[in-house]
Formats: structure tokens, C-alpha cells, sequence
């Protein structure tokens, strides 16, 4: 047997099939699913990884073969073998060719099966060396933390953009440090010598930011009494960094669409336009796609904005970084006050991973420089914790509470109870990852 399980989604819409492919493959130690078509295995997949599916080719309605090609372009680290009663050399090239990595024809004996599927994980595991080999030479850019193989693929991601000057978009919610990894790509890019130029376009009243970013000449305004660079001529040679790009309007838009599209600014009050070398990046924590659909974002500015668009994960979704921040931030506020480093309890360090961080990085550092600065003893317990982060006994328990808010506990409850395993807690609740993650997500407040 496997020392890692791995796991396995078999497709077919034969049952007798379905139970004697679960009953051999789980004798060898997988961890076997079973769907009885390709619509229940879409579904299934959409809120659980698997190493594997083993899938028949044809099957009601939709084709194995479209399943294939689902997996291949969706899902980079699942693998898939076809199997088939109807074999022919076209439907196996063809297999083949769109992402299948074997083919077995009906009917194959136990020890084929087991050979071609020890065959694609060997494979997969190799790759998957060979990706968390060069994922673990990418250097943590200043500013930035986590050794989580979603940050690694952050650092990759600027790595690659600071080696050019297209234009970056860069998503995720609050708190996520979507600034950092602008400075990032400035700072390791050839513009590095010349300004970083950050703008929040939803800090700046909207009269005043065409000004702001584009300057205005003596006379332009009441007040104007002397010509003034805008942002954009400050960051020349540089990058400029428009943070909440979808606060702006529809009239700023198309000025902004102007300077990506020819890279001249017009000052307010002069009719001659001006060439500016910048780059630019921009950041959101709203779904512009949404926005565009509504008619609040303009479509041709989204995809001069979109060249390279790198998504910052939230917190809750890097179980793997959450100590190593709570640590790094719990030293940096220990010696900007002259106090030692505190020590967490077991209780503090379960009670941080389970917990939902709606704020993300951001608020984790804020709760880190609370502790160090409220707290007298050297060793940080549960009862140090803000209310929300604590088990209690709620004051509306019994007949009073909502479904949701018993179901919300229960759900934390059983996260506690398997140390934040997320995978386990979901088994557990009878229901997928993506299902969990969105009724924890139901907490945040809008």
C-alpha cells in the first residue's frame, strides 16, 4: 500500500463497475469517490481535489472525453486515465492528446489497472518534486511572508512581472498586501531607482483626482494659482500604484484608458497632452468582471488593466502562513516596545489557525500589537484573545438562536475538534471544501 493515500475519483455510469473499481483500489490503499456520471463529477470536483479520476468514455449525455478536457484545463495538478469497452486507436489518441495520461480498455485485469495507476501517480509525484523544487528557490520579496505554496506562486508571479513593463492588476480582499507586492514588482524591477507613486482613488474626492494624477496649469481652477504636477508625471520613469481602481468614475476612466493606451496625461486646463514613461498597477479588492457586467467599470479598460493580473489568497486560505506571521509580527511589536518575545500557548496557536481572519494579514498584525502592548505576562493565553476568537456560551442560546448561528457554531465547533482540518471537518459535515469555505465566509461582514 501507498505510505500517502492518494485519492481517487472514478466515473462510470455502471454501477457494478463503479463498486468493483472502489472495492480494488481502495485494497491497494487509495482513497476512492465514485461518480455515476460527469455532470456529478464536475460537481464533485468543484469542491474536492483529487490526484486522480479514472473515467469510461462513453457515458449519457456528456462524453468522458469532454470530462477529460474539463480536468486537463481546469484543474493543473489532477491527472486522468481513460477507460473504455469501445477502445479504438482514434478515441485513444484522442484521449491523449487532450490531457489523458493513460488508456485501458474493458476488460483489463486487476493488475493492469494497478499498473497504470501506480504508473500516473509515480509521474505526478515526480512533477510534483520537480515544482516544489523551483517554487523553493523563489526569495521572499521584502515585505512579504509566507512559505505557503500559494505565496510561492505569488513571489513566481512577480518575479515574472517586475521582468517586464506591462501592466499589472492585482485583486484579492483588504488587508491581503496587495500594496507589497506593487512595491514589490517596482522594487525588483529595472524602474527600481526611479519613484513608487502610490494613489488611493477612493481616498480622493472625485473632483480633485483628475488633478491629482494629472496636474493642472496656473488659472485652471479657483485656486490654481500656480501649475502643478500630477501624480503621474511625479512617478516618471517609475511605477505609479492606483489602489481601488473601481472607486473611480466613468469619466475617469476614459482618461485613464487614454494614458494606457498612448501613455500621454493632459494637465486640467491645458488642451496639449504631455508623454509620461510610467508604469502602471493597479489593485482592487472588488470582482471588476462583476463591475463591468453592471456597467460600472468600463470592458476595454478592465483589459488594459488585466495584462498580468496576480490574486492575492486571504488569509483563512494559507493555514500554513498563519503561525510564521503570528511569530514574525509578535517579535517586530515585542522589540519596537522593549518587551520579550511572548510565548503562545497550544490553546492560542489552535485557537489563531481555526479562526475565520476577515481582515486578513492586516488584522492578524493589529491583534499581535494589542497583545504585546495589553498584555503584562510573557506568555499569551486563551483568555487573552478578543471574545470573538474564544469558545462561549452564547447569550441567545436555546429556543431564541437562528438556524444559522447554530449551524456557524457547530461548524467551528468541529474545526476545533480536528485542529482546523478543513478537509477532515468537511467529511465530518457531509458536505465539500467550497461549501465550508463559504459559510465561513458568511461571517464577514459586508
Amino acid at each position: 500500500m501507498p505510505k500517502s493515500k492518494a485519492s481517487i475519483l472514478v466515473v462510470d455510469d455502471a454501477i457494478d463497475t463503479l463498486e468493483i473499481l472502489q472495492r480494488n483500489l481502495s485494497s491497494q490503499g487509495y482513497h476512492v469517490f465514485t461518480a455515476g456520471g460527469v455532470a456529478e463529477a464536475i460537481q464533485f470536483l468543484s469542491g474536492t481535489a483529487v490526484d486522480l479520476v479514472i473515467t469510461d468514455l462513453k457515458m449519457p449525455k456528456v462524453s468522458g472525453l469532454d470530462l477529460v478536457r474539463h480536468v486537463h484545463e481546469n484543474m493543473h495538478d489532477t491527472e486522468v486515465m481513460m477507460i473504455t469497452g469501445y477502445a479504438t486507436v482514434e478515441s485513444a489518441v484522442k484521449a491523449i492528446k487532450i490531457g489523458a495520461e493513460e488508456y485501458l480498455s474493458k476488460p483489463f485485469t486487476d493488475d493492469e489497472l494497478f499498473a497504470a495507476v501506480k504508473k500516473i501517480l509515480m509521474k505526478q509525484k515526480s512533477r510534483r518534486a520537480a515544482e516544489k523544487a523551483e517554487t523553493e528557490k523563489m526569495p521572499s520579496p521584502e515585505g512579504l511572508l509566507g512559505e505557503s505554496v500559494s505565496m510561492q506562486k505569488i513571489y513566481k508571479a512577480i518575479g515574472k512581472a517586475a521582468s517586464t513593463s506591462a501592466t499589472v492588476l492585482i485583486t484579492g480582499e483588504s488587508g491581503t498586501g496587495k500594496e507589497l507586492v506593487a512595491r514589490a514588482i517596482h522594487y525588483n524591477s529595472p524602474r527600481a531607482s526611479a519613484p513608487f507613486v502610490p494613489v488611493n482613488c477612493g481616498g480622493i474626492p472625485e473632483g480633485l483626482l483628475e488633478s491629482e494624477l494629472f496636474g493642472h496649469v496656473k488659472g485652471a481652477f479657483t485656486g490654481a494659482t500656480e501649475s502643478r504636477a500630477g501624480f503621474f508625471q511625479t512617478a516618471e520613469g517609475g511605477t505609479i500604484f492606483l489602489d481601488e481602481i473601481s472607486e473611480t468614475s466613468l469619466t475617469m476612466q476614459v482618461k485613464l484608458l487614454r494614458v494606457l493606451q498612448n501613455r500621454e496625461v493632459s494637465m486640467v486646463g491645458d488642451s496639449r497632452t504631455r508623454k509620461v514613461d510610467v508604469r502602471i498597477v493597479a489593485a482592487t479588492n472588488k470582482n471588476l468582471l462583476n463591475l463591468v457586467h453592471k456597467g460600472a467599470l468600463r470592458e476595454d479598460l478592465y483589459f488594459r488593466l488585466s495584462v498580468i493580473t496576480i490574486s492575492m489568497p486571504p488569509l483563512r486560505d494559507r493555514d500554513d502562513d498563519i503561525l510564521l506571521l503570528t511569530r514574525h509580527f509578535a517579535g517586530k511589536y515585542a522589540e519596537e516596545y522593549g518587551k520579550d518575545v511572548p510565548r503562545f500557548t497550544d490553546e492560542v496557536l489552535t485557537a489563531l489557525r481555526n479562526y475565520n481572519w476577515t481582515g486578513n494579514v492586516r488584522e492578524l498584525e493589529n491583534l499581535m500589537h494589542r497583545l504585546v502592548v495589553m498584555t503584562d505576562s510573557d506568555k499569551i493565553d486563551i483568555a487573552d484573545l478578543p471574545p470573538q476568537m474564544r469558545f462561549s456560551i452564547s447569550s441567545t442560546a436555546g429556543l431564541t438562536r437562528t438556524l444559522a448561528d447554530v449551524e456557524l457554531e457547530y461548524i467551528k465547533n468541529v474545526l476545533a475538534s480536528v485542529s482546523g482540518n478543513k478537509t477532515r471537518a468537511a467529511e465530518i459535515l457531509g458536505i465539500d471544501r467550497k461549501t465550508l469555505r463559504e459559510k465561513l465566509k458568511g461571517t464577514k461582514k459586508e
